[in-house]
């Protein structure tokens, strides 16, 4: 059930924006006063229901959407930023974000003008040792369009244009390479996004499953670490409900991916194991077999990201060749 938007003092209001088909239910869109006009952070799915939602909520502390100064983006993900276009639409608002998300979102609008994004997938999957099922259901994935392109580029420690206020940008990478917390250095407030949430942790995939340069799981660990440093009398994530303690959470999610990597570790030999073959071996929420495709190529490129810090840390190897498999050293 999807909670009322709520005053939360201070010059805050949270309003629940649906994600429609969504287990995750609904986005926080956060709302911040200034004397210029609200900031949003995050601004929720592209749907009707989600903007007939975000309206009615602003409205029921006075405001219009109208009025709105910014959007400030946590992450790309279409359950985070795919309002802002019709937010600027509506009031002229700038849309920020971190700079390394803003390149994926320039470049996803170039796979899609290009028809390439389907290629791109299907190409990963068959080098990840997926199976013809897999493989044969990819063309069917729901296609998602990609959110508008930002007007401004956040780095880390950067202030957000919040007339009379505080709020920090901090770098946090890992959910999605340029995530962004946000330090309401005033009140006392962090809105973690999706790096932090009070009782599941987020999806830190790698893609492609064998980029070389990058290691999205050893970046959230580090972000982790540092995140849970700041004073935070209160945290405010994206989805679920607002918490305290934040430096535990972080532990908490940190021990949680230590042990992911051992149950992983355990099951490198020193025969190759394709990447498909090793992600089946897993434990997941569902069984293997009643995965859907969709959910199959996610748990692989959490696999993918969890066996590239193995590989930093000199617990598995990469096996050369095209297929994409690994041993234990």
């Amino acid at each position: 059930m999807r909670p009322d938007a709520e005053d939360l003092g201070g010059g805050v209001w949270s309003v629940p924006v649906p994600i429609p088909g969504n287990p995750l239910a609904y986005t926080l869109v956060y709302v911040l006063e200034s004397p210029r006009g609200p900031v949003l952070v995050d601004a929720g799915w592209e749907h009707e229901d989600a903007w007939d939602a975000l309206t009615a909520g602003l409205a029921a502390f006075g405001l219009d959407v109208a009025d709105v100064l910014g959007v400030v983006v946590t992450h790309h993900h279409p359950d985070h930023a795919g309002l802002a276009g019709r937010v600027r639409e509506a009031s002229g608002a700038w849309i920020a974000m971190h700079r390394a998300d803003a390149e994926i979102v320039r470049a996803f609008r170039a796979m899609v003008e290009q028809d390439s994004e389907r290629t791109w997938m299907a190409d990963s999957l068959r080098r990840a040792g997926a199976d013809d099922a897999d493989l044969a259901d990819h063309p069917r994935r729901r296609h998602i369009d990609p959110p508008a392109q930002p007007d401004r580029e956040l780095e880390d420690g950067d202030l957000v244009d919040l007339p009379g206020r505080r709020l920090r940008a901090i770098w946090t990478p890992g959910h999605s390479p340029g995530h962004l917390c946000l330090h309401l250095e005033d009140a006392g407030r962090v809105f973690t996004g999706d790096h932090v949430l009070p009782r599941i942790t987020p999806h830190i995939g790698l893609y492609p499953y064998d980029r070389p340069d990058t290691d999205p799981l050893g970046d959230f660990l580090a972000s982790l670490g540092r995140v849970g440093e700041l004073p935070a009398d209160e945290v405010l994530p994206a989805h679920q409900f607002r918490f305290h303690d934040l430096a535990a959470r972080t532990r908490a999610i940190a021990a949680h991916h230590e042990a992911r990597l051992a149950e992983l570790a355990a099951l490198l030999t020193a025969e190759p194991r394709t990447l498909w073959h090793l992600t089946s071996g897993l434990a997941w929420r569902e069984s293997w077999p009643a995965m859907s495709p969709q959910s199959r190529q996610m748990a692989a490129a959490e696999a993918a990201a969890h066996l590239r810090v193995l590989e930093r840390r000199g617990h598995a190897r990469r096996v050369p060749g095209e297929t994409l498999s690994f041993t234990a050293t």
